[in-house]
């Protein structure tokens, strides 16, 4: 029903063209008027390669600096004016506007007397920040994410995307891999610290140049390179796939299935007293001083290097469990809901424990298991969020009383089993893990290669195991 009415109040046709030329301010499609119009399609990659990322941190001049702090802002506004033109079209007029008709929007922007400083800033970069904002919008209406929110200057990312033609790229002969890199509206090539080489004659499909709140600038190179898969891991002895399974906490970090254990790093309560030191200090100051803005970059260089402390010890782990293991179990965890805000009673221990949540990064650690495992040809194995890992006897497979957080080790009542609390839910999840594995791999077709991701949720017919 809210359908119907909704093709009902959609202007389409003449009229909405009448709207976005006359009311809108949107020119008319001037090229090709008689080609057909064609859905924007995004670029495959070449089969048989792999999109990766490599990030590097560069140090721009003084006039590199001025000129990329001035695309930061100009993406940030073409933004939030072409979600303002969406937002006004669709609640005043309901004319729905799309990518082309914000890009041809933009056009006017640039020849705009009040807007005419964007003409310093390369149109492909502010093209790239409308199709972010189309992005986000089609998330939206998928289902996937919140209504587009507008960009502020000292919350947002500064970030601005360049595709192949919005910069240059020479590779050194002398040193593959590495070059030179020009921007748009820029002479000078970046001063890159190249900390590893690109793939060797593999030219960069797409870039992306950020500042964080530390004011560091780092570039973010996409290419697509062959991946070569690892030797597959077999347990000695034998043709079965090695597994392990992989209990998230925070206690331990992980708890693998033969007991041990990765410690959790507890940064944020590690860096805590300097932290707090320095937000006194920074309440103290008067604001807009120049001294509020030191102390300001201070505790954005510290959140940095945690956040880098943090990244670099998941990057480790996740790597060495891909390379020693063909089959990896995890648990499905919603932690988007076990961050929710706290209230009532116990909300102090609920915000430490969010803190905990957040320290621990589960969610980062498994996305970086996702990619590498379809990187190197492993099989990821997403144990449904249901299945009672925690209370299940992994020697007679009871299933116990539900356990407080407070209880790290339990005795099964049916057969005298002592169990630590983790250890024994990473050899449920592997058993299960291995359960799905193999009942997804002979279901195959002959020849086909297992996929690199199996969720529990997405099996059709599949009974979680009690």
């Amino acid at each position: 029903m809210a359908e119907a009415t909704e093709q009902e109040t959609r202007v389409i046709g003449a009229e909405a063209k009448r709207v976005k030329r006359e009311v809108l301010g949107i020119p008319d499609q001037r090229k090709h008027r008689e080609r057909a119009a064609k859905p924007l399609t995004s670029r495959a990659k070449e089969p048989g390669t792999q999109q990766r990322v490599y990030r590097y941190r560069f140090y721009p001049t003084g006039v590199q600096a001025h000129q990329l702090v001035q695309t930061f802002g100009a993406c940030r506004w073409v933004y939030n004016e072409g979600l303002a033109l969406r937002a006004n079209a669709w609640r005043d007029h309901h004319v729905s506007v799309g990518f082309a008709e914000t890009s041809r929007a933009l056009t006017g922007w640039r020849q705009a007397r009040e807007t005419s400083w964007l003409q310093a800033v390369s149109s492909t970069v502010l093209q790239q920040s409308l199709r972010h904002l189309d992005a986000a919008f089609a998330r939206f209406f998928k289902g996937t994410a919140k209504y587009p929110k507008p960009k502020r200057k000292h919350r947002s990312r500064d970030s601005a995307t360049y595709v192949r033609t919005g910069f240059r790229w020479r590779e050194d002969p002398e040193r593959p891999g590495t070059g030179l890199i020009s921007l748009a509206k820029q002479t000078d090539p970046l001063d890159v610290r190249w900390s590893r080489p690109l793939p060797a004659g593999v030219l960069p499909v797409k870039l992306t140049v950020n500042r964080d709140r530390a004011g560091r600038f780092f570039l973010y190179v996409l290419v697509e390179e062959r991946i070569a898969p690892l030797p597959a891991a077999f347990v000695t002895g034998s043709s079965a796939p090695k597994a392990v399974g992989l209990d998230l906490g925070l206690a331990a970090l992980v708890t693998t299935d033969d007991g041990s254990t990765v410690e959790h790093p507890r940064l944020l309560k590690k860096y805590e007293k300097k932290l707090a030191r320095l937000q006194k200090e920074l309440h103290r100051k008067q604001k807009g001083s120049s001294n509020r803005a030191k102390v300001r970059e201070k505790i954005a260089r510290l959140y940095a290097l945690i956040t880098d402390v943090r990244k670099d010890g998941l990057d480790q782990l996740t790597t060495r469990l891909v390379r020693e293991n063909q089959v990896l179990a995890v648990e499905d965890l919603a932690v988007a809901n076990l961050l929710r805000s706290p209230s009532g009673a116990g909300r102090r221990r609920k915000a430490k424990l969010n803190q905990s949540i957040s320290d621990a990064a589960w969610g980062q650690l498994l996305r970086m298991l996702r990619y590498k495992c379809e990187w190197y040809g492993r099989t990821l194995v997403i144990v449904d969020r249901f299945f009672p890992s925690t209370r299940r006897c992994s020697s007679c497979h009871a299933k116990g009383e539900r356990l407080d957080v407070s209880i790290r080790s339990w005795t099964c009542r049916e057969c005298g089993a002592v169990h630590d609390r983790d250890a024994n839910a990473a050899v449920n999840l592997r058993d299960e893990g291995l359960r799905l594995y193999w009942l997804v791999a002979m279901a195959l077709p002959p020849g086909r290669a297992t996929p690199t991701v199996i969720r529990a949720s997405e099996l059709p017919g599949c009974v979680v195991a009690a």
